[in-house]
């Protein structure tokens, strides 16, 4: 409580204070006595700390501020006060009025009501802004500046100077009347073009063919690349079926359509048979009433006889021979031996290289024989490659699986478009159609899977009647 008195105390006695309101006396601002609180705590600080006083002394020194541009206390008697010796109005002597001539003379020039409103009244300086006196990358480019000062000062040239000096000339040839014009946007002696100009003189822009005003009014089309115009399949959108197939066929047509259907069949049916076979069953390694008894007691009957004629068997566990040690004379013979060896080798090395010499003809048929191998598998490749590209490729997770032939049987051709029985579906015709051509990916109907079982539950009134 003390503390809070002599702060109240030390506000009011600075010496530019001067309250707002005048009628109330400063000192009674503190002199009711207080009830006496705890302040232990910083809730009851807060709650029963009187600042008021502060408050208002601040509130006032910022009046002060915005009003005059700082305390009065410290503001000089002319600045405050003047001598009014009559009720002329006069201007600053700062301000010189501009010459008036005529009936207008008595008349003193004033600034506007609404000037003066929207004049700026506050004296308080506004704040420095930092950032417009900084410079990015300020202490780098002081650096620089130095080094720049200090090579000048000892007659030092730096490394982009002499790289400049010692650039050589380029020598310019002059173009061509009759060559065309691709001038680039980066070269400078490229003519500049008016798009606005004429139509002649876009006209003739055009016949000349500059590529930079092609290119820039969208009138020449970006070079694409090669990989995006070739197409992902050779064979054609819609293929005609054989001449088999009609309403109406040839017979030997028909007959060949039919082999080609039964072929196709045929192989159906072996990859069928071959995986059912894999996964057949062999009766001779069933397990039988014997096998599944001699397995359940296999390891239970201990046959001591096996076991002795096992022990017999053994070999007797003994001491390890130690190795010889080797002679002097074991030793030089197995040296000249090994270099007997080494130099019959590189003689057969020497005399193997001299006969190749006599094997030039032969070396001759050889590498021309590798040569056509080569030839052969290029061309394989080659031709492999082209068959790749009318057969379906892998795209997704699944393989494409070609549409069943649609084919009549003999009984059930019919001789006009009125009787004829339709085959197949367009739609699905046209969806293999777009998986045949690589341009979409094999794909099957997602099939609906349930999460949770179906509770079944029987109603009350269900119930009342069944039972």
């Amino acid at each position: 409580m003390a503390s809070a008195k002599k702060w109240k105390r030390v506000a009011a006695s600075q010496d530019g204070f001067l309250p707002v309101n005048a009628s109330k006396n400063a000192a009674d601002l503190y002199s009711n006595r207080k009830k006496r609180v705890s302040k232990n705590k910083k809730k009851n600080w807060n709650k029963h700390s009187d600042v008021q006083d502060v408050e208002l002394f601040l509130d006032d020194v910022r009046l002060q501020e915005r009003a005059v541009g700082g305390l009065l206390s410290e503001k000089a008697d002319d600045s405050l006060f003047f001598v009014d010796l009559c009720n002329q109005e006069k201007t600053p002597q700062t301000e010189q009025p501009p010459p008036v001539t005529g009936k207008r003379r008595r008349k003193v020039l004033r600034p506007l009501r609404i000037d003066m409103i929207l004049k700026h009244d506050s004296l308080v300086p506004a704040p420095k802004d930092v950032l417009s006196h900084q410079k990015p990358n300020a202490k780098k480019l002081r650096r620089i500046a130095e080094r720049i000062k200090y090579q000048a000062a000892h007659g030092k040239v730096s490394l982009r100077q002499r790289q400049l000096l010692n650039r050589r000339p380029v020598i310019r040839t002059a173009k061509k009347a009759g060559s065309l014009q691709t001038d680039s946007s980066k070269d400078p002696e490229r003519d500049f073009f008016d798009i606005w100009g004429g139509e002649g003189e876009v006209k003739e822009t055009e016949d000349k063919g500059d590529q930079w005003y092609l290119q820039q009014t969208c009138k020449k089309r970006v070079k694409r690349p090669d990989k995006t115009n070739a197409e992902p399949s050779v064979l054609p959108a819609v293929e005609v079926i054989a001449p088999g197939g009609s309403y109406n066929p040839d017979f030997f047509d028909h007959q060949a359509l039919l082999k080609e259907a039964h072929e196709i069949e045929v192989k159906k049916e072996k990859v069928a048979a071959k995986l059912k076979k894999q996964l057949a069953v062999d009766r001779d390694s069933k397990a039988t009433e014997e096998s599944k008894f001699q397995e359940q007691v296999e390891g239970l009957v201990e046959e001591e006889a096996e076991e002795e004629s096992e022990d017999e068997e053994s070999p007797p566990v003994g001491a390890v021979s130690l190795a010889v040690k080797k002679t002097e004379k074991q030793r030089k013979k197995e040296k000249s031996l090994k270099f007997k060896a080494q130099r019959r080798k590189m003689a057969q090395q020497v005399s193997g290289r001299r006969q190749q010499l006599f094997q030039l003809r032969s070396l001759k048929v050889l590498v021309k024989q590798r040569e056509q191998r080569t030839v052969e598998r290029r061309a394989q490749r080659k031709s492999n490659e082209e068959a790749a590209l009318s057969q379906p490729r892998r795209l997704g997770r699944q393989r494409f699986k070609p549409q069943d032939m649609e084919v009549q049987l003999s009984d059930e051709l019919a001789g006009s478009l009125r009787r004829l029985k339709p085959e197949g579906s367009v739609l699905k015709d046209r969806f293999k159609s777009l998986q045949r051509r690589n341009l979409i990916e094999p794909r099957e109907r997602a099939k609906f899977v349930r999460k949770h079982k179906i509770k079944y539950q029987e109603k009350r009134a269900f119930r009342e009647i069944t039972i």
